[in-house]
């Protein structure tokens, strides 16, 4: 019986009420927003890196490697702001990164629709709480 709670109490800190797949080449990072079981929302980051191992004269054999991070929304202005000056900080040492070149190259584009691209120094998170 005990077994049963802690599966149902695990369930609930699961639901998730919002999901965004962004694909990048050969991974895929999911931005989900989930509740748990006090009905406060959090998000939840997830890497999702396909691997191919065994090739040659076996079968290949796929899996995929996957990372996440959990954040939670008292903590949302300080990870952005974070961010923000890691991205400057590569965009200065590096230059900004040729955006539509990395769509092309993986075969995949934005998931979200907007028509305006962003601007260097902008990140965009659309979360609803």
């Amino acid at each position: 019986m005990e077994d049963l709670k802690r599966n149902t109490a695990t369930d609930v800190d699961k639901e998730i009420v919002f999901s965004k797949a962004i694909k990048a080449g050969k991974r895929i990072y999911y931005l989900d927003v989930k509740k748990n079981r006090k009905g406060e929302m959090f998000l939840a980051i997830t890497e999702s890196k396909k691997v191919v191992s065994g090739e040659g004269g076996n079968a290949p054999q796929v899996s995929f490697e996957k990372h996440k991070i959990f954040l939670y929304k008292e903590d949302f202005e300080k990870f952005m702001t974070g961010l923000q000056e890691t991205i400057q900080y590569i965009e200065s040492e590096q230059g900004p990164a040729n955006i539509e070149h990395s769509a092309e190259e993986d075969g995949s584009h934005f998931a979200d629709n907007t028509d305006s691209p962003l601007k260097p120094d902008e990140i965009k998170i659309d979360i609803d709480f």
